[in-house]
């Protein structure tokens, strides 16, 4: 799993949405995963990969957020913003 913790699939992270697919649950729910995960978790569960469900959303272009410390104010704003809790926050 992509360990966005985005809810796209339906479960609120990663680690419900893992649990219900070792319990039965469909395996292409993940948008930010996308047809590589799904792939992976199909050859590990020895069944057939499906397209993505597109009723969860479309993959995207992976994408790399850049902080510019020399600009940065300290408001903690990106900290908020980030979906996967990579900032860690300092004065300035």
């Amino acid at each position: 799993m992509p360990q966005t913790q985005c809810g796209q699939c339906g479960y609120p992270g990663c680690k419900p949405y893992a649990e219900a697919i070792a319990n039965g649950d469909e395996i292409n729910k993940c948008p930010p995963g996308g047809e590589a995960t799904i792939k992976n978790i199909a050859d590990l569960m020895g069944v057939d990969a499906k397209p993505l469900d597109e009723a969860h959303g479309e993959e995207d272009v992976k994408k790399v957020a850049y902080i510019r410390e020399d600009e940065c104010i300290g408001c903690t704003k990106c900290i908020q913003a980030c979906p996967v809790d990579a900032i860690v926050g300092a004065s300035k």
